[in-house]
């Protein structure tokens, strides 16, 4: 079970000097060429998923396909909500899949993008989830990018660097140092100075946005200075439209299969050959190693009832399911009835959590103790609670 906990592979990264790509995806393509890509140089990979890019596909519907790619390669996989909007997006992340969660506030001041980061690490620290935030502005220049990164580059400082993970808690910090979002004309520059100056008062790993452009030295010298992850898209997202284009150039069939002929490969040559230059290849059994298993936990009831008929229980069940499957952490709610007359419980309930840190934050959240307090523990005081470790 390659899926693995991200904080642990950005860790084992940094002290080892290479850097795990977070390939955006947006399309089956996309999610195919990066896993292939992974497979083939036996990389650590993070399959990253942004809210900005949500006009073109349905997460809801995708992510259980990520999830499936995630779980059955032989490679440390991790998935990612890239640029999330609110601490309502990273609740939603973490209950479809995600196990890394970023929070994109780096527009507002200051003291606001503290007080937003800052929930949301509260509530993902309950999860056992680690989060990014983001100190500084990376723009975008061209397209799309500069559509959905407005503005002008904004630079990370060392001293608010400090005191913003002092007082957030961020896992790691993606900072603004030069790059920018999307296709840039010429060679960018960076601000490497500035990048040590910030990676010696922290001990974090640092993430860079805006990969596509850079050099090969230029890539370098960000893993000698604390970079760990490094953010890709626009470059894959190339590489699939001159595969379209080319197809839609030559004669005979133009319809849809036809023209995305080629996009999987072409997205896979180009995230090889980044993971290859960031030196993530050949490092995936040393992070299976350092790396723990990201399990889920299921949360198992089994009871009875006294004091309710049948269409009670099942309306207690329906508050329940949408109270209880709304805590952060919690994935699934399920309540059910035994098929076999004699069985010694009539009733259960499934609550499947992200990770084995839910169980306690989940048991203290206030909406299940007023449930369970004021609905269920009255009428089910027969009853048989355990949580499992769900192996794959």
């Amino acid at each position: 079970m390659p899926l693995v906990n991200m904080k642990e592979m950005l860790h084992h990264a940094r002290a080892n000097g290479y850097a795990v790509g977070a390939f955006d995806l947006v399309s089956l393509d996309f999610l195919n060429g990066i896993m292939l890509a992974a497979e083939r140089c036996k990389a650590p990979v993070i399959l990253s998923l942004a809210e900005s890019h949500f006009d073109y596909f349905d997460f809801d519907l995708i992510m259980p396909s990520v999830e499936a790619a995630a779980r059955r390669a032989s490679v440390p996989v991790a998935i990612h909500l890239d640029h999330g909007e609110s601490l309502a997006s990273a609740v939603e992340g973490i209950r479809l899949g995600c196990n890394g969660i970023m929070v994109d506030a780096s527009t507002n001041p200051f003291e606001e993008n503290v007080r937003l980061t800052k929930q949301v690490v509260h509530m993902a620290r309950s999860c056992g989830i680690p989060v990014e935030g983001e100190l500084g502005y990376v723009p975008g220049v061209e397209g799309e990018d500069a559509e959905r990164h407005p503005g002008d580059i904004a630079y990370t400082t060392p001293e608010q660097a400090q005191d913003y993970v002092a007082r957030t808690g961020v896992d790691f910090l993606a900072v603004s140092i030069g790059t920018v979002h999307g296709r840039i004309k010429g060679q960018p520059k960076l601000d490497f100075e500035l990048l040590q100056a910030i990676n010696e008062r922290l001990d974090i790993p640092l993430v860079i946005h805006g990969g596509t452009g850079l050099s090969s030295d230029q890539f370098k010298r960000l893993i000698e200075n604390g970079v760990a992850k490094i953010n890709y898209y626009t470059a894959l997202s190339d590489a699939a439209g001159t595969t379209i284009a080319a197809n839609a150039g030559s004669p005979g069939n133009k319809g849809y299969t036809a023209l995305v002929a080629g996009c999987r490969e072409a997205i896979a040559t180009e995230t090889e050959r980044c993971m290859r230059l960031w030196g993530a290849a050949g490092r995936a059994d040393e992070v299976l190693a350092a790396a723990s298993p990201w399990r889920e936990v299921e949360h198992l009831i089994i009871y009875n009832v006294e004091g309710l008929d049948d269409a009670g229980v099942e309306d207690m069940a329906r508050q329940g399911r949408d109270i209880l499957g709304a805590i952060p952490g919690v994935r699934r709610a399920l309540t059910g009835a035994a098929i076999q007359e004699a069985a010694g419980y009539r009733f259960t309930w499934l609550v499947r959590f992200c990770h084995e840190a839910v169980i306690d934050s989940y048991r203290e959240h206030r909406e299940h103790v007023k449930f369970a307090d004021e609905l269920f523990r009255p009428v089910a005081g027969n009853r048989v609670s355990i949580d499992y470790r769900l192996d794959e």
